[in-house]
């Protein structure tokens, strides 16, 4: 028989997509505000994997990825969301996202993202928040999933997402 276990902290994520109007420099400072700093970031990245966001936040759209140096308990992925979408709402114009932040975790099995949105292959994480996996790691990288969104599904995001492994482990080295 198994018995329960808590494990390991982990690495957290935002990936923030904003438009031109949005200032990213807040943006990131409330960003460190609520999660600590920085320890990664990717360079904005164009956002060209679908035009899903384009009609509420206007086009061009940008990417960039930050993971945070302070570890979190898995289970602080339903906080993570409600303060990210907080933060969604006080950067937005009216009803109309100038960014949109989703959090997500890094684990040395997988990549997982919390969303409000349910479907068959999420799992209910309590408070209104909903856990995928996204990627798992197999041999030497994460590897996409049928329902992994297209940008993260690429070779450009999953060599992101193994850089942030590599991270996370360095930072993990000698803790129990």
């Amino acid at each position: 028989m198994g018995r329960a276990a808590v494990p390991g902290d982990v690495m957290l994520f935002c990936s923030v997509l904003y438009n031109r109007f949005a200032d990213l420099g807040a943006v990131m400072g409330d960003l460190t505000g609520l999660f600590g700093d920085i320890a990664f970031a990717t360079e904005p990245m164009p956002f060209t994997f679908t035009t899903y966001y384009e009609r509420e936040m206007g086009a061009p759209l940008e990417r960039v990825i930050a993971a945070f140096g302070r570890l979190v308990g898995r289970d602080f992925l339903p906080e993570a969301k409600n303060a990210t979408n907080a933060l969604e709402d006080n950067h937005s114009e009216g009803p109309r996202r100038k960014v949109n932040i989703d959090p997500g975790i890094v684990t040395l099995e997988n990549v997982c993202l919390a969303t409000t949105k349910p479907h068959g292959h999420r799992l209910y994480l309590g408070r209104g928040i909903w856990a995928e996996v996204t990627l798992i790691y197999q041999g030497d990288s994460y590897r996409s999933l049928p329902w992994t969104y297209p940008d993260y599904a690429s070779e450009r995001y999953i060599g992101i997402f193994n850089s942030l492994r590599a991270l996370f482990k360095e930072i993990t080295k000698g803790r129990s």
